[in-house]
């Protein structure tokens, strides 16, 4: 089987109120293309944890305390071409210090045939 990694999906949580300025932001840039489709996402609710260290600057929190954090989990698709642009843009608009950004490459099924 040969593999040719055309697309990847990247996620991304954001604190709730702040999923449209980053999706807004990542689909002017040409995320979330799915054939005909534009501004294709899927979001999730979650429960985010972390707990700042004494160099941090959180945005929510304080340092070495354990946040528990209501957050939108947000899932994108994008061309490989473009990761490097997404995950920038994703840095500048997202509130955090430090987003955790998971990028995935996915399979075409024309791989399986």
């Amino acid at each position: 089987m040969l593999v040719d990694i055309k697309k990847v999906q990247i996620t991304v949580t954001v604190p709730l109120g702040y999923a449209n300025t980053v999706k807004q932001a990542i689909w002017e840039i040409g995320a979330g293309v799915i054939g005909n489709y534009t501004n294709c996402s899927l979001s999730t609710k979650c429960i985010g944890t972390f707990k700042p260290n004494d160099n941090a600057t959180p945005f929510i929190g304080k340092s070495n305390k354990l946040e528990y954090v209501e957050e939108e989990q947000i899932e994108v698709s994008c061309d490989i071409k473009d990761v490097r642009r997404v995950v920038d843009t994703i840095k500048k608009v997202h509130p955090y210090e430090e987003p955790a950004i998971n990028i995935v490459p996915l399979l075409d099924e024309s791989s399986f045939n």
